[in-house]
Formats: structure tokens, C-alpha cells, sequence
């Protein structure tokens, strides 16, 4: 410290040197972020540098948070515990700025995977160490490496620093150091608040742009984690964020949009009479399929020579070629294929505790008419809580991991698809043989990084490596085509019905504020009597299922919110979840909300791209009315 200044300033010159120290952190981390997509904020209606501005913003929040506790200790602690309060300053400051250099390191892995900063995914992740950790090292070795060598080299001169050194400040005689308590606090309150208006800032407040990268690249980590953890907690589930519309009102406005009659005692629970009518109901069997998007999908117009099989059974049944996902997580594909069900705002109602019990599933459905319900999946069904919502919600038994043998295949996620579904034909056959009906929902695993399957049954995809998403994903069509053999092999093929869909796209990603193309996905119904044909109508999950239960050929009582594609009435309408970003689409139209920020509505191209539109006031009401349904739905449990 320079003898010119005045002692109680010292501190205050070290907590201004440690805020710029973070700032460099971020900003690296945002510049490093900023330059690798560059060629993504092309025809930015702004000026793309204006997301260093924004995150100037944002970095300053982080940052005094993270420095409001040393402040205090700096300006309060009284002179004899000038040791101590400066040994624990310097590891909570070192272990500051590690987490800083690690999360800014993950940032990048993580944008590549999911195309938005950390945020409650990174959190919800924390719940599984084994799964995640192992494909981490999988996947990341090389990032690991870089990371912790950086975090080696910072860690070394932070200790051996004098300038980290706090015993000289921290000696200063304690009324002089108080003189400035006051003041500094100010300073980071408001530096925390990063506001003067009624609420302090929150990451909506770095959204400038129309690309939704680019606002990306605007946020803080850190601050993204924080305020997706203090979010949860706070409000949950609540559809407060989006707006605060009338509950009778919101009802009515997505009952209109669904043109589904039903009353507040039961929601959209009425009798669906099939077109298909049968003395004896079929089966039932959903395929669910792990990140399996359209652009892979040859009959869809996507890359060919990956799902030989689905493109060969497309032509076999109920073909959906605009089939679009609920959401971009698995457990807003198991509501929605499983349930009817469309994505809540917070957690996915499989994780959330008052669906756990008594929340409408296919199962539930049709345990009344005497099938037999199971649930089988390739790895630890504690996973994203499917035991517990599985178990809870009407499914007779749960084939996990466990229940498999220790010499099949297993590979990070689990037993890979084609061993599981070989065990789901031999009990569905001998269901069958003992005349048992059943429904079953089968959740494939291969799918997901880092791309494990067994050797020698494919032949792999020329010019991407062995672990790849285009060889997972042709192993999993190798398995849906195996499946199918084997169900035509065993005898009840002609008495099942059999829905194979993705729960999601593989990598949801694009500048639009929803990228509506990557939701799209393939959707087939296949099965003895059905006849072929191609669905070019818009659909969601929810539709599919109750197609699905059309085709078995029974009278059935459901709340799912969707329609049979048979029906004569049923709307081109899809609802979309992207992180907190909803939009609601109705044909080529599609408005869309986010916490903190007015809707907007958008024109979707034949390329399913978006450009502003008109504002459609009665369509952004509705999306502001399903997000505040669905929550009122859950909260009061009502959906059964």
C-alpha cells in the first residue's frame, strides 16, 4: 500500500482490486464464449458488443455478492483477530476465485451441450453424482485438464501472493476501518441490487437482442446458478413470473384453444369415444425414445442412413411428420407421452412432490380395465425420480438396472436398448400367452453421452467417430427395429398397439428466442390392423398418446390434454418449453413469453425459423393462460 493513502481507504483499495480481479475472470470467460460463436450473431438487429456492456452488468452482481462477506470482515474485525480473520479471508477469496476459473471453464462444455449458459440443469445434475461425474470424465478430459491447470497456476500465486496477504489491513485501528463500512456496503448493495426501480435485476434484464445466444453471452454464471438455485426455492413451480391473469379466465382461454369441453370440478377430463371401436381393446406400448430428433430421421427430410427402421415402419402405420416435443428435458417427454400431460413452469411434474400419487398416467387409466402396467428402463430408475412417479402413478412393476443380468451390456446409463427391449418382448409374450393384457412404457438410454453401445450389431456412420450421436442414435433404431421383430415373432404384435416417440431432440440449440426446429421429432404408431398413413398436422406428445388410445380401440375417460388426430375437431396447437422461455404455437404463429419480459409473437417459416410478427394479443394471452393452467393443475391436483 502506497504511504499516501489514508489508511481506512486500504481496504477498500483491496476489495476494488479484488472486483477487477473477477471482472478480468468474466470477462476472459464471456470473450472466449463471445468469439467462438461469433458467426451465430450474424444479422443481430444490435450491436453484438453491446453484450459486453450487458455482462459488465451482470459480472457486477456476481461480484459483490461474492465480496460483500470480506467486506464485512475487513471493516469489522477487531485487531486481535487479525490472524485468524485473515487466514479465513484468503481461503474463502481463493475458493472464490477457483469456482470463478472452474464454472468459467464449464461454461463452453455446457453451451455446446445444452445452448444456454449453467443454469437449474447444472443444478438439478448435482442430485447424480455417479452418472454425471462418469461422463464427464468420458467426454471432458481434455477441458478437465485445461480447467484444473488453471486452477493450479491461480491457486499457486494467490497463496504465495504478498499482495493477498490481509494482516496489515486488518490491523488498522478498527474505528478508522468502520469510518468506511457504511459506504462500501452502500456500494455493494447496490452493486447487488444493479437497479433503482421497485425490483433489483435478474438475468431478464440481460436480454438486448432477438438472438438468443447472444444474450447468453450477456449473463454470468455464477449469477445464472445463483438466481436458478434462489428461484426454485422461492418460487418453484409458480406461474407468478409470467404474469398474473385470472385462474376461471386462463381456464377458459385454454379450453378454447384445446376445444375441449369439461367442467372446474374435473378439468378437461371427458369420454373419448374410438374411432376404431374394438369388442376387445388392444394393448398398449410406448417406445420412448432418448433424444431422437427429425433431423435424423430420413423419412422426416433429415440426414439419411441413420434409422433405416424407422424409415421402413414409417410406411407400416401412423406416420407424424410434424410431431414437436413439450419440452427439451426427459421428464417433460414421460408427462407428455406418459401422462397427457404439457411442461410446467419449475421442476417437471415427475420430480415434483404432489404428482406423485393420484396424477393421471396411461397406467392409472387403464389398470380399471384389468391390464397389467410396467415401466422398463436401462438404468437407475431413481433417476430424475421415474421410480417414484412410475410406482406412484399406477404402474404395476419397474425393470431397472438392477433387475438385469451383470454380464449384459452396461454402459454408463445403463443396459443399452436392444438387450432391454428383448427383455420387455419375453414378458409382454408371456403376458400374452396367459391372455393378461398390458401396457408398458420402455425409456432407451443409448442415446445420451457419451454414446455407449455394444460392439458388432450396427454398421457404424462414415466420417464421425464410434461414440457419436448419429452411431447412438442408428443403435437405437436398431433396437426399435429389433423390437418390432420380435413382437411380430411372439404372437401379440396384431393385439398391441406400439407408439414409438422421442422425448426430445438430442441438442436443443439455435439463435431464434425459441428454436422451434429442434423440437420437432418422430412419432409412429404401429400395430396389427392399422392402417398407413401420414399425420401432416401440427401435434404434440400429448396428441400422440391420445391417438394412441384411439387406436386401441376403447371408450376411455382422460384428462390429457391433447386429441386423437382422428378427431374432427382437434387444433393445430402446440405448447413449448425452452428452459423459462414458453411459446405457444398455433399453425404457422407462435407467441412467446419469458419471466420479466412482454410477449412477442412470431411468424414461423416453412423452415420452422422465427420473424417478428404482428403483435396476436389474444395468442399471448394464451400462452400466459397454459402456463397459468398447468400450474393450477398441480398446485390443486386436479389433474385425474
Amino acid at each position: 500500500m502506497s504511504s499516501n493513502k489514508s489508511a481506512f481507504l486500504q481496504p477498500f483499495w483491496f476489495l476494488l482490486r479484488s472486483y477487477l480481479l473477477l471482472l478480468a475472470i468474466f470477462t476472459i470467460g464471456r470473450a472466449v464464449i463471445f468469439f467462438y460463436y461469433f458467426d451465430r450473431f450474424e444479422g443481430a438487429e444490435v450491436s453484438v458488443w453491446l453484450a459486453f456492456l450487458y455482462g459488465l452488468r451482470m459480472d457486477t452482481i456476481a461480484a459483490s455478492i461474492l465480496l460483500l462477506l470480506p467486506a464485512i470482515i475487513l471493516h469489522t474485525s477487531p485487531v486481535r483477530m487479525a490472524v485468524f480473520s485473515n487466514q479465513f479471508l484468503r481461503v474463502y477469496l481463493l475458493i472464490v476465485f477457483l469456482v470463478a476459473i472452474y464454472m468459467e471453464n464449464a461454461t463452453l462444455p455446457f453451451i455446446d451441450e445444452y445452448d444456454v449458459r449453467p443454469n437449474v440443469i447444472f443444478i438439478n445434475y448435482l442430485k447424480y453424482p455417479k452418472e454425471v461425474l462418469t461422463t464427464i470424465w468420458a467426454v471432458y478430459k481434455t477441458e478437465l485438464f485445461i480447467a484444473f491447470t488453471m486452477m493450479g497456476l491461480a491457486a499457486y500465486w494467490f497463496w504465495r501472493s504478498p499482495k493477498t496477504d490481509m494482516t496489515a489491513l486488518l490491523q488498522i485501528p478498527l474505528y478508522k476501518r468502520l469510518l468506511l463500512l457504511v459506504p462500501v456496503f452502500l456500494v455493494l448493495a447496490l452493486g447487488i441490487r444493479s437497479s433503482f426501480g421497485h425490483r433489483p435485476a435478474n438475468p431478464s434484464d440481460a436480454v438486448f437482442s432477438s438472438n438468443r445466444l447472444l444474450n447468453e453471452v450477456s449473463k454470468n454464471t455464477l449469477h445464472s446458478v445463483a438466481y436458478a438455485a434462489y428461484s426454485e426455492a422461492r418460487h418453484g413451480g409458480s406461474a407468478k413470473k409470467y404474469g398474473k391473469m385470472d385462474e376461471i379466465e386462463a381456464f377458459q382461454r385454454v379450453s378454447r384453444r384445446l376445444q375441449i369441453e369439461s367442467s372446474q370440478q374435473t378439468p378437461f377430463r371427458r369420454v373419448e369415444s374410438s374411432h376404431f371401436k374394438r369388442d376387445k381393446p388392444k394393448n398398449l406400448v410406448i417406445l420412448l425414445q432418448e433424444s431422437l430428433g427429425a433431423q435424423f430421421v430420413q423419412a422426416l427430410g433429415g440426414r439419411p442412413g441413420i434409422t433405416p427402421h424407422i424409415n421402413a415402419l414409417s410406411k407400416e402405420g401412423v406416420f407424424f411428420t410434424k410431431l414437436y416435443s413439450n419440452g427439451t428435458r426427459s421428464i417433460r417427454g414421460i408427462a407428455g407421452t406418459v401422462a397427457g400431460f404439457l411442461a410446467t413452469p419449475g421442476k417437471g411434474v415427475v420430480k415434483r412432490n404432489l404428482s406423485q400419487e393420484n396424477f393421471f398416467t396411461v397406467a392409472q387409466l387403464l389398470r380399471s380395465e384389468g391390464y397389467k402396467s410396467s415401466f422398463f428402463y436401462g438404468g437407475e430408475s431413481r433417476f430424475d425420480n421415474m421410480k417414484s412417479w412410475f410406482s406412484g402413478n399406477g404402474f404395476d412393476e419397474i425393470f431397472d438396472e438392477e433387475t438385469f443380468s451383470e454380464t449384459d451390456y452396461h454402459g454408463t446409463w445403463g443396459v443399452d436398448d436392444a438387450t432391454v427391449v428383448t427383455r420387455a418382448n419375453a414378458y409382454y409374450k408371456q403376458l400374452h400367452e396367459n391372455r393378461q393384457r398390458f401396457v408398458s412404457v420402455i425409456f432407451s438410454t443409448t442415446n445420451h453421452t457419451p454414446f455407449d453401445f455394444p460392439d458388432g450389431k450396427i454398421e457404424l456412420v462414415e466420417g464421425v467417430a464410434k461414440k457419436s450421436v448419429e452411431n447412438a442414435i442408428k443403435y437405437a433404431d436398431y433396437a426399435i427395429g429389433k423390437f418390432i421383430s420380435l413382437a411380430k415373432e411372439s404372437g401379440y404384435y396384431d393385439d398391441t398397439v406400439f407408439l414409438i416417440i422421442a422425448d426430445h431432440n438430442v441438442r436443443v440449440y439455435g439463435d431464434d428466442v425459441i428454436p422451434v426446429d429442434m423440437f420437432r421429432i418422430p412419432g409412429l404408431i404401429l400395430g396389427g390392423g392399422i392402417q398407413p398413413v401420414a399425420i401432416d398436422a401440427l401435434s404434440t406428445q400429448p396428441d400422440a398418446l391420445a391417438t394412441a388410445l384411439d387406436l386401441t380401440g376403447g371408450d376411455y375417460a382422460y384428462p390429457i390434454l391433447g386429441k386423437s388426430v382422428f378427431s374432427d375437431n382437434k387444433s393445430e396447437i402446440a405448447l413449448l418449453q425452452y428452459h423459462e422461455i414458453y411459446g405457444l404455437r398455433n399453425r404457422d404463429e407462435i407467441a412467446v413469453i419469458q419471466p420479466g419480459i412482454p410477449a412477442e409473437t412470431y411468424k414461423i417459416d416453412d423452415d420452422d425459423h422465427l420473424t417478428h410478427g404482428e403483435h396476436n394479443v389474444e395468442l399471448e394471452k394464451d400462452v400466459e393462460a397454459y402456463i397459468k393452467t398447468l400450474d393450477w393443475l398441480y398446485q390443486k391436483q386436479l389433474y385425474r
